[in-house]
């Protein structure tokens, strides 16, 4: 059976189960509807005939004025009675005073023989409206089923919002009756049907009155959606069909309350039936208990409209109440539980939330199930996952209390005979196994609770059942790495992911080599931790409330306390290039390793630099005649790190300091250093200068007629050294040496007396103390 929602001049199919929901079409904004925590809040159905044609098979409700209502339906006498044709319906706004278009409505609400007191159609959800027309056309049949009307449902309050503002009135509507001489009888509909075995003999008891049906808790409701066929509903079971039920008795007021058995699994927050303003005096029989344990879930949808704001939701689980006890005569509302989109979940049959109450949701199956119902249509997209996980979590909750797994299949007796939308048949006393959570279409012939809605059930399952899906560990922070490897020096934070809502997470733990190291909540995404020295697996296990585990793939993590050592400790040299008094040329050397991994060497003082793990020397400037340190740090990719330092002195010896031999010119010139240099060209004229240190270079000017020397030191001949150049350089270290130590030295150079280019032009020496 299709059931469709509207609004204002659109029409949108939906294959139903519940009720229809027409939003926009009474103007109700989002704000309104929102009832709830108010007190009971006393809805009314205002009933008018319609007027049939002369052969039967039409039907019309001439424009009225009407007081307001927020819902209506169609109506009619017998229950066993089919509707087979098209119901169309309008109403006018409140608010805007507008009519909307022509609305079809089921014509079948899908309750069968001896379900109600009348047969109806779904109800339908229209916002706030004032008046409604309504034009019914059968098709394929005789005649229309006698007593038509339209039933308009108040929410108790004229502003739409359920707040209980106060009753409506009945409705002012004028129409010809049935045999086109009177209007027709504006009235309140008939009482709820009672458990109580009543004496009709012309028409069939309503199924909570029969005693010719197994199990009257079976049989008070089909599900809220007809059948796919137009085909009459099963006929109803004799007392022969199912020996072992017959002689179960309907519960009387005073039936004791069964002890509410203990769960597997943490109850959800549920809003009590005064969270919905229900209104318990239009309902007052007492509640029915299932005499044993429940076996399933049925989930079902209830054919609103999606586009609702979940504080109306209250105010459409009202309506649907009033239109099924006050409308059709049913003994309380169908549903066990009701779930709005943003998934507050609503108690709904009354009798206790904890307890084993009798639903009429699944037709043949009331007495072994429980139902749950999201409000909404779902043909073409599942609900939200807040919705999916609250239905998982109230069926995990309901399940365990009688120690049903929610992934498990499960046996059911047929209390009735019936046909499931796969087209499977059986009667009365029959097994059926169905998984234990299930959709209504697989116990009825329905599309409830959806296309969409019932290909998810397999996630629904799996997020009342577990274990926890999609887990992974995510980072290890507080750590470097070394390759792929995560090296840590000290505490880390875990992180880590699940596609499971974390309502339905107990607890994560954080496992080091196999063994629980840390606990977080279920709706923790990290821990921290400090790890022993050493190479570890970390994972992540997950505990599902169901007390199933998921752990994720291990990760492996070092734990590096070592802080890396200068195998070759800070040293200085002068280097050659061009000597200033502020900046003589030197190199600063080291040598760092790590037992795991350098990550890099930083130059601390006298100025900041950082080097790569490979490098060991690095050339820089120092002030002649001022002591400075140089300081290192080498860190390993964990931050483990040493420090260590060397101190100099670059110290500039003029020529004029050093023993002469030969005939040396002095020069004069601001190029030189302090402004003058010693000059010579014949062979063996030397100098010599002594000092303390551990490095020295040779200062000299040279140009492209610049000639040889050699160089002594300690009296050894090292090397000559040539001054020739093709640019002209003055203050130049052309030669360089350094020693592992300081220590007292002497260093000579001696004229070669080059031919074509003798003169050598020297401006001193430095050296490192």
């Amino acid at each position: 059976m299709r059931r469709r929602w509207w609004g204002t001049g659109a029409v949108v199919a939906a294959a139903v189960c519940g009720t229809l929901v027409v939003q926009g079409v009474g103007g109700t904004s989002g704000d309104d509807a929102k009832g709830g925590g108010a007190g009971p809040v006393r809805g009314h159905v205002r009933s008018a005939g319609l007027k049939l044609s002369g052969d039967g098979k039409a039907a019309t409700l001439v424009q009225r004025d009407a007081e307001p209502f927020s819902m209506l339906g169609i109506s009619w006498q017998k229950p066993s009675a089919r509707l087979v044709g098209k119901v169309e319906v309008r109403s006018r706004s409140v608010r805007s005073g507008k009519w909307s278009s022509w609305m079809p409505v089921d014509a079948d609400s899908g309750a069968g023989p001896q379900s109600a007191a009348r047969g109806g159609t779904e109800p339908a959800w229209v916002g706030l409206s004032d008046a409604a027309e309504v034009r019914v056309e059968g098709r394929g049949v005789s005649k229309l089923p006698a007593g038509l009307r339209l039933d308009m449902i108040s929410t108790g309050d004229r502003t739409g919002t359920g707040a209980g503002a106060g009753d409506a009135e009945p409705a002012a509507y004028v129409a010809d009756g049935p045999d086109d001489t009177a209007d027709p009888v504006v009235s309140d509909p008939p009482p709820p049907a009672s458990d109580e075995p009543t004496d009709t003999a012309t028409e069939p008891a309503p199924p909570e009155a029969s005693t010719a049906e197994p199990s009257p808790t079976d049989s008070e409701s089909t599900p809220e959606e007809p059948s796919q066929s137009p085909a009459d509903p099963p006929p109803p079971a004799t007392e022969s069909a199912a020996p072992s039920e017959t002689a179960t008795e309907p519960p009387s007021p005073s039936a004791p309350v069964p002890t509410a058995p203990s769960s597997t699994v943490p109850r959800p927050s549920i809003v009590p039936r005064s969270g919905w303003n229900a209104d318990e005096s239009i309902s007052p029989e007492a509640p029915a208990y299932i005499d044993g344990k429940i076996k399933a879930v049925v989930v079902h949808h209830t054919a609103s409209t999606n586009d609702y704001t979940c504080a109306e939701a209250p105010s459409m689980i009202n309506a649907i109440y009033t239109y099924d006890v006050t409308g059709l005569g049913w003994k309380d509302l169908g549903y066990n539980f009701v779930v709005d989109k943003c998934g507050t979940v609503y108690e709904g049959r009354k009798g206790g939330v904890d307890l084993p109450v009798v639903g009429a949701h699944a037709y043949g199956f009331n007495s072994q199930t429980t139902g749950i119902a999201v409000l909404g249509t779902y043909v073409d997209a599942p609900p939200p996952m807040a919705a999916m996980t609250s239905v998982a979590r109230l069926a995990a909750w309901k399940l365990g209390q009688y120690g049903v797994q929610p992934d498990a299949t499960v046996t059911l007796t047929t209390a009735l005979p019936g046909q499931n939308l796969a087209g499977r048949t059986w009667g009365p006393g029959e097994e059926m196994t169905l998984p234990a959570i299930h959709g209504h279409r697989d116990g009825y012939n329905t599309l409830c609770p959806g296309d969409a809605f019932y290909a998810a059930l397999g996630t629904v399952r799996t997020l009342a059942a577990g274990p926890v899906t999609g887990l992974q560990l995510r980072t290890v922070t507080g750590t470097g790495v070394v390759g792929t490897t995560p090296y840590t020096n000290g505490p880390v934070t875990v992180t880590w992911s699940a596609t499971t809502p974390a309502a339905l997470v107990t607890s994560y733990e954080v496992l080091v080599d196999g063994k629980k190291a840390a606990t977080a909540a279920g709706t923790a995404t990290s821990a921290k931790l400090t790890l022993a020295s050493g190479t570890h697996q970390v994972q992540i296990r997950a505990v599902h409330q169901s007390g199933r585990t998921a752990t994720s793939t291990a990760r492996t993590v070092v734990v590096d306390t070592t802080a890396p050592v200068f195998t070759t400790k800070p040293n200085l040299a002068l280097r050659t290039g061009t000597v200033n008094t502020t900046a003589v040329p030197l190199t600063l050397g080291w040598k760092a390793a790590d037992s795991g991994s350098l990550k890099e060497t930083r130059l601390t003082a006298p100025l900041a630099k950082t080097y790569g793990p490979t490098v060991t020397s690095a050339a820089h400037t120092a002030k002649s005649g001022a002591a400075t340190t140089w300081t290192l740090r080498a860190y390993d990719p964990v931050g483990n790190s040493a420090a260590a330092s060397v101190a100099g002195t670059p110290v500039i010896l003029q020529e004029t300091s050093a023993t002469r031999t030969g005939t040396w010119t002095a020069k004069s010139s601001s190029s030189y250093l302090g402004g003058r240099s010693l000059a010579a060209s014949a062979k063996n004229a030397s100098l010599t200068w002594t000092f303390t240190g551990r490095s020295v270079s040779w200062v000299v000017s040279r140009a492209a007629a610049s000639g040889q020397a050699d160089v002594y030191v300690d009296g050894k001949w090292v090397t000559t050294a040539d001054l020739r150049s093709t640019a002209t350089a003055y203050r130049n270290a052309l030669w360089t040496k350094t020693w592992p130590t300081a220590a007292k030295h002497t260093l000579k150079i001696v004229v070669k007396a080059t031919a074509g280019r003798p003169t050598v032009t020297t401006d001193g020496i430095v050296y490192l103390k």
